[in-house]
């Protein structure tokens, strides 16, 4: 696993990016982008089976099941244990006992003046993976072992998040529109990529579970925004433009540990939690190293650069900061070689 130093300070976190940013002794060389449409999706794998590589850990009917529906729910996968551990973690970054490097603590702002910073304001822990207890969860090798199967041995986390979505019954703050998550990621094939999502307690249709539309990991990335609700709009909570409210839908009713692999095109999101509690799960986007980035202007996802680029530069007081630095940035060795990501 690729170790990173624990530093602090002003000096530590430039370092670190610039680190992040500039060539690795030893790395293969950088690939140039390449002007892909970001409408491709992926090379189709030969065989039977194009979203799965051959391997002994899933059966034929769970390879059939991902296939024609573009998701996979492993039960009771993440153990109690690690749980607890992951919730105590983000416990203590929400009182800043630790403040791991590059991640973004999301707060709503209207409740930070009556709770302060605790777990009662911050709805989400992003790019944690400086914060080597919360980085466990992507090392998990009874999760390694079914992520290998979309993207072979060389993997690279590439995304990681740890929700608390907040009691949201009036407002709809944190309804997350339906969208694919394809749309934010400059980088392809498609069908190398997977995302692990993890409940750490009980998610239904009350605290906002997780809603699916089967099947539509074969269509390709369609255009996103903001949506049209007044009030309603979390800054990146893109959604479809153009979204086929007839479509199926399947509301992924999860207990703790148990954890669903999705494809990037498949179109999702999750409800609002109208409970007082909160709905808490960890997840990580895993990419084979492999994957190549792609040059995102004159497509779909330009508008997204540019809004990233914006929020990142003025973070780290940084100029001209392309979409694949960013994952550069995110990007971080679990297992194999480290190759093009």
């Amino acid at each position: 696993m690729e170790q990173l130093g624990k530093l602090s300070g002003p000096a530590a976190r430039l370092d670190t990016i610039l680190r992040h940013l500039s060539p690795r002794l030893g790395a293969a060389p950088a690939l140039t982008s390449i002007p892909t449409s970001a409408q491709v999706s992926a090379v189709p794998q030969p065989g039977r089976f194009r979203y799965t590589l051959d391997n002994d850990v899933l059966t034929t009917e769970q390879r059939q099941f991902y296939e024609d529906n573009g998701y996979l729910l492993i039960k009771k996968l993440v153990s109690d244990e690690d749980i607890e551990r992951f919730r105590k973690e983000f416990i203590r970054i929400c009182k800043k006992e630790v403040n791991p490097l590059g991640a973004m603590i999301m707060k709503d702002e209207s409740l930070r003046f009556l709770y302060g910073q605790s777990e009662k304001a911050i709805n989400k822990v992003q790019d944690f993976q400086e914060d080597e207890e919360l980085f466990r969860y992507c090392t998990l090798p009874e999760l390694l072992k079914y992520v290998e199967c979309f993207t072979g041995p060389n993997i690279m986390a590439m995304h990681t998040m740890l929700i608390n979505k907040l009691p949201d019954s009036d407002k709809q703050t944190f309804l997350h529109p339906m969208h694919q998550d394809l749309h934010y990621f400059p980088f392809r094939p498609a069908d190398l990529i997977v995302c692990a999502w993890t409940a750490m307690e009980r998610a239904d249709q009350n605290n906002g579970c997780l809603v699916v539309q089967p099947g539509t990991h074969k269509e390709p990335l369609k255009p996103h925004g903001y949506p049209e609700w007044e009030g309603k709009t979390n800054k990146l909570f893109h959604g479809l433009l153009d979204e086929d409210e007839k479509s199926p839908r399947v509301h992924l009713v999860m207990e703790k540990g148990d954890t669903v692999l999705f494809h990037p095109l498949l179109i999702h999101g999750s409800g609002i939690n109208k409970t007082t509690g909160f709905r808490k799960s960890i997840s990580c986007h895993f990419a084979s190293s492999e994957c190549y980035y792609i040059d995102v202007k004159n497509t779909t996802q330009e508008h997204l650069e540019k809004e990233l680029a914006d929020m990142f530069e003025k973070r780290y007081s940084m100029s001209s900061v392309e979409l694949r630095d960013i994952w550069s940035f995110r990007a971080r060795l679990v297992q194999g070689e480290r190759i093009n990501l």
